[in-house]
């Protein structure tokens, strides 16, 4: 059952995905405290890097489709990485806590700061990315929320959460869905404490959200809007679509990389300290 419910490919799978991409890549990883986080990179020095960042539960095989995309490695270092306790970032030990998840992927935000770095981000990896920005400002250039759970307001009430984190389903559950748990039960408060930082991002933001989506409550598109005071979001609302836009509509998420890299490289080019 576990292996059902992993989400994540095998070491073997993601060694055979790496050698078929045409101009090579690199599955790598870097420690830090007492954690390996695990990420397939691929691309050029010298131009932009974007950083995709999955949702939960999830792995860096949500975003491997964008690695093969020609016009996107002509242009951008891409990267997409494990999350702490998916794929192979230590999995099965949770992080719910979103400012420890944030310091833990700044390493891979210092080893890419003599370029412009874009962080792209889904469903839980949205809240993910602007807590970055929040505290590293001087290392992200531009963010990408897709379908974003960032409104704590909007976060349901699901009676379930308490008894799936309860000492007995934690044992049983199989450990991706347990690590989910543990980050969405947590999640509200997560949202909370990020509330007085919102007025600190002041770089280029998209957000891409569905009018279907069932899973993130489209209004957090709305909540985004009021709370970026200091920058004019992007806003790419599409009454029609669902919460699973990465693999429905990676169109959208490629136009709005494109348009950080080309309509706004030099705000973007800022200097890092």
């Amino acid at each position: 059952m576990s292996g059902c419910f992993s989400f994540r490919m095998s070491t073997k799978e993601i060694n055979r995905f790496v050698a078929e991409l045409p101009e090579g890549a690199d599955y790598a990883y870097y420690e830090i405290d007492h954690r390996k986080m695990h990420y397939i990179s691929t691309g050029t020095e010298n131009v932009p890097t974007v950083i995709f960042i999955h949702g939960s539960p999830g792995s860096l095989s949500a975003f491997t489709h964008f690695l093969k995309d020609s016009t996107l490695r002509r242009h951008a270092r891409l990267i997409t990485i494990d999350r702490p306790g998916f794929g192979q970032s230590n999995f099965g030990r949770s992080v719910k806590s979103l400012k420890k998840q944030s310091q833990l992927l700044k390493p891979i935000l210092e080893g890419n700061q003599d370029n412009p770095v874009i962080l792209v981000g889904h469903s839980l990896g949205g809240p993910l990315i602007a807590r970055m920005a929040m505290d590293f400002p001087n290392l992200v250039d531009g963010i990408i929320m897709v379908a974003p759970s960032i409104d704590p307001e909007l976060e349901p009430e699901e009676w379930f959460r308490p008894l799936l984190y309860s000492p007995f389903f934690r044992w049983i559950l199989p450990k991706s869905i347990r690590v989910s748990n543990d980050e969405i039960y947590f999640l509200k408060e997560e949202l909370e404490e990020m509330l007085p930082l919102w007025k600190n991002i002041n770089i280029p933001v998209s957000v891409i959200q569905g009018g279907k989506d069932t899973l993130v409550p489209p209004a957090n598109a709305d909540f985004a809007k009021k709370m970026l005071t200091e920058t004019e979001p992007r806003m790419i609302l599409i009454p029609e679509m669902n919460h699973f836009v990465p693999w429905s509509n990676p169109e959208l998420i490629k136009e709005e990389i494109m348009w950080h890299i080309n309509d706004h490289q030099k705000p973007l080019l800022h200097s890092h300290n």
